[in-house]
């Protein structure tokens, strides 16, 4: 098991940056895949991107590539997704997964809010 708590959310203006963190509550260097999601008022969840236990970045959303990007920090047990150029559509609720072996776990989501 693992249990997920995202951080980092906030309002932003368009153009702007945000760090969002996902904080595990054991090692994460173990874990085969972890997950950004997000999911917007009135829309379904979509994947934002994914990033391996090699630390591979795949599965990247097109309406986010070469603005966001993954990154984990295995010391501090904790993964990071960094929004840069954030525009209006990137308002949404975020969250991420883990994925042990078949077994999905979930934080409880942040909101972003990109606004002027």
């Amino acid at each position: 098991q693992v249990q997920l708590v995202e951080s980092g959310g906030g309002l932003v203006q368009p153009g702007g940056s945000l760090r969002l963190s996902c904080a595990a509550s054991r090692r994460i260097s173990s874990i085969n895949a972890m997950n950004w999601y997000r999911q917007a008022p009135g829309k379904e969840r979509e994947l934002v991107g994914t990033i391996t236990s090699g630390n591979w970045i795949v599965n990247v959303a097109d309406s986010v590539k070469g603005r966001f990007t993954i990154f984990r920090d295995n010391a501090k047990n904790t993964m990071y997704l960094q929004m840069n150029s954030l525009k209006p559509e990137d308002t949404a609720v975020y969250y991420c997964n883990a994925d042990l072996g078949g077994f999905v776990y979930w934080g409880q989501g942040t909101q972003v809010t990109v606004s002027s």
